[in-house]
């Protein structure tokens, strides 16, 4: 028997913990969560770790946090899992997934990141944000149980590992059919990749980010994302430019797992004729929904198979319903892919909304454009997006950047807009943040501030449009609302960091 904490056994603290857990709120569960956040030394210690070649740990470590909240390995395979990586579009993707698999009545759970404006969001079941006390609940039987079980002081996971040990156990409490698991960083070593059996992967468009952690060149970073790969499993990705695929493409083979690269959205044939209304009406977000398709309909297929292999003793086959009769007939092409897009599959892409990317929202004052592009390519469908959107006179960029990305090669697909006024802006929505907050940052507002500088500098170099710097996102907003006076109003982009869009949300629609 494990034992910690004196004579305890593991056991004991998990009825231990849940009979603590109900007595504390959630605003304790964000403090201690935030408590868990690293601050700056701690990732540049991490990137010059990487850049020195030492060992990463991350998986080995996830595995201990996991067991230490009883969940081995083994009761981890039990989950049914879409796993997605990929440098843009991943969060869209998935939520398209989660949407059409409870169209077709399974029961899903989704775990994405980063959050807008509640770190709730991050973890989803049945397609809804989970509750404030249901978060508390799994929280605090979690954090007890790995507070309990320290060898040493400081031995916890950190904020993003803590919360992917906190949704595997959410969801194999709630008994999810399926989870849709979106990547952190990368792939290879990204905590997420502790799953070991994984039906069905996916990766969606690729190109240069998080380049400190996960290399300069675009191969390198195809074999970070192509690291969620499993032997036997079924891999669908976008197209992907050349030297990305070819990596692709060897990782798939050496694992023996067939990659499949999903059609055009024109190709599928929908009910009635009629394609689906998606969220946005652009080439990238209906690649997007083309590989959500693919990957729904995997899982759905070998989950139909899994039930006609066992049998209908085991627990497996006992557990898994009966086939949606509109998955039955769906046809695939010689490669296994699905053309004609069943009823319940269209229903689910057309009801899909993903907050935060390409959204419009209407203000007393303005209409904000918000999307949370940071990377050059996905920056250039932000800017095609913003061209086609209808706008006022009045044109307004608001502008924040994070982490280690070039601010040229973000701020450059936008300077044909004609913007009257941009703002710099550190990406929180007031000056001050409690610990208890939901987005609070350990980052130095100082660091947050000067870089706002260098990306004005930036600008200037280029555009003539007149310049702000402002320490939080409510301080913009209050000089746009002043700047046209209440006599017209102001079509303002949003974007750079999804972290400056969840800021701007929670002021738009403050969550009680």
């Amino acid at each position: 028997m494990f034992s910690v904490g004196g004579n305890r056994s593991l056991a004991q603290l998990v009825r231990l913990s849940a009979r603590m857990g109900s007595s504390k709120s959630y605003e304790d569960a964000v403090e201690k969560l935030n408590s868990l956040q690293s601050n700056r030394a701690t990732l540049d210690q991490i990137r010059k770790n990487i850049k020195a070649g030492h060992r990463c740990t991350n998986l080995e470590d996830m595995e201990n946090y996991l067991r230490r909240t009883g969940v081995s390995l083994s009761k981890l395979d039990e989950l049914s899992v879409i796993h997605v990586a990929g440098t843009k579009g991943k969060g869209s993707t998935c939520a398209m997934c989660q949407s059409i698999l409870r169209h077709h009545g399974f029961r899903t759970g989704f775990y994405s990141s980063p959050h807008l404006v509640v770190v709730r969001e991050r973890i989803r079941v049945d397609g809804r944000v989970i509750s404030k006390a249901n978060f508390a609940e799994h929280f605090h039987r979690v954090y007890d149980m790995l507070d309990a079980t320290k060898e040493y002081e400081g031995d916890m996971p950190g904020y993003f590992a803590f919360l992917t040990v906190m949704a595997f156990n959410t969801f194999l409490q709630e008994k999810v059919d399926v989870a849709i698991i979106e990547v952190g960083i990368g792939g290879v070593v990204d905590y997420t990749n502790i799953l070991r059996k994984v039906p069905v992967v996916g990766i969606t468009a690729l190109g240069i980010d998080h380049t400190a952690l996960l290399g300069e060149t675009l191969p390198q970073i195809a074999a970070a994302k192509a690291g969620i790969m499993k032997p036997d499993c079924e891999a669908y990705t976008v197209p992907q430019p050349p030297e990305a695929m070819q990596v692709l493409r060897q990782v798939a083979t050496d694992l023996k797992c067939p990659l499949h690269v999903v059609p055009d959205y024109d190709a599928y044939k929908f009910p009635n004729g009629t394609k689906a209304h998606l969220q946005v009406n652009l080439a990238t977000y209906q690649s997007n929904a083309s590989l959500a398709i693919q990957l729904s309909n995997a899982w759905m297929r070998l989950k139909r198979q899994t039930k006609q292999n066992v049998s209908s003793k085991t627990k497996t086959a006992q557990s898994i319903e009966s086939p949606r009769p509109d998955t039955e007939q769906s046809n695939v092409d010689s490669n296994g892919l699905v053309l004609n897009v069943p009823y319940n599959s269209a229903v689910g892409l057309q009801e899909c909304r993903w907050a935060g990317r390409y959204q419009t929202v209407e203000s007393r004052y303005a209409r904000y454009h918000l999307d949370g592009a940071h990377t050059k390519e996905s920056m250039e469908i932000c800017s095609a997006w913003f061209h086609q959107c209808d706008r006022y006179n009045d044109i307004v960029l608001l502008f924040s950047s994070t982490g280690d990305r070039n601010p040229e090669c973000l701020l450059r697909p936008l300077l044909d807009i004609n913007f009257k006024r941009v703002y710099f802006v550190v990406p929180t929505a007031y000056r001050e943040t409690s610990k208890n907050n939901d987005n609070y940052s350990p980052a130095a507002h100082s660091d947050l501030l000067a870089r706002c500088h260098a990306n004005a500098d930036v600008w200037k170099q280029y555009n003539s449009s007149p310049v702000t710097v402002l320490e939080c996102v409510a301080d913009a907003m209050v000089s746009i609302k002043r700047e046209n006076a209440g006599l017209r109003k102001s079509s303002v982009l949003v974007t750079g960091s999804l972290y400056l869009v969840g800021a701007t949300l929670s002021i738009l629609f403050p969550i009680k």
